[in-house]
């Protein structure tokens, strides 16, 4: 017996693993040899492309197409309609199917709407991209970066909030009360 729910409208390809508590609603497709791990809410109208990989608790809101080669890790949010190339260099009369490349979201990562995460491009524990960035490049852990092409403005805690880091390089998640170290531009919780 399935334990995890599927709308009527949906369309759940052969070979998917989907975990317990998950949620996949309206119109959405999940295609071939896709896993996608327990408690995850897949909004309307995704598309999961074959052997993509979601780990535990990953929120995908509306509109959202995840290609091929992208792995989210645990607690990864997706916000409206962002989204997730898989070749560097598409033309219409060429395929590269076999040259697809690879994107990692690592734990807890959040991604704004209408984001654009070009493929290739690993997304670190904890960041923050902001609605409408476009990434072009690695970011690392707990980076706040917006704009296109994404720059990093600063620092997020893993609770969600912009961090402040003091001359020592030390910064406090007032609402959390986490406590972050900067050092050698990474940033480290205590």
């Amino acid at each position: 017996m399935e334990k995890y729910f599927a709308h009527e409208s949906s369309f759940i390809d052969e070979g998917c693993s989907i975990g317990d508590g998950t949620k996949i609603w309206h119109f959405s497709h999940i295609m071939s040899n896709c896993i996608i791990g327990q408690n995850c809410n897949i909004g309307q109208n995704v598309v999961v492309s074959p052997e993509v990989i979601l780990g535990n608790n990953v929120k995908i809101q509306n509109n959202v197409s995840i290609y091929t080669g992208v792995i989210c890790e645990d607690d990864v949010f997706l916000g409206p309609s962002m989204v997730f190339t898989n070749v560097v260099n598409p033309r219409s009369a060429v395929n590269r199917r076999g040259q697809y490349a690879k994107t990692r979201v690592k734990k807890g990562a959040s991604i704004g709407a209408n984001a654009t995460i070009v493929c290739g491009n690993d997304i670190g524990e904890f960041a923050f991209i902001g609605a409408g960035a476009v990434v072009t490049k690695n970011i690392p852990a707990y980076a706040l970066v917006v704009g296109n092409p994404s720059q990093q403005i600063g620092w997020m805690s893993e609770f969600g909030h912009k961090l402040d880091f003091n001359s020592h390089g030390e910064a406090l998640c007032a609402e959390s009360g986490e406590r972050y170290v900067l050092k050698n531009e990474k940033v480290h919780k205590q």
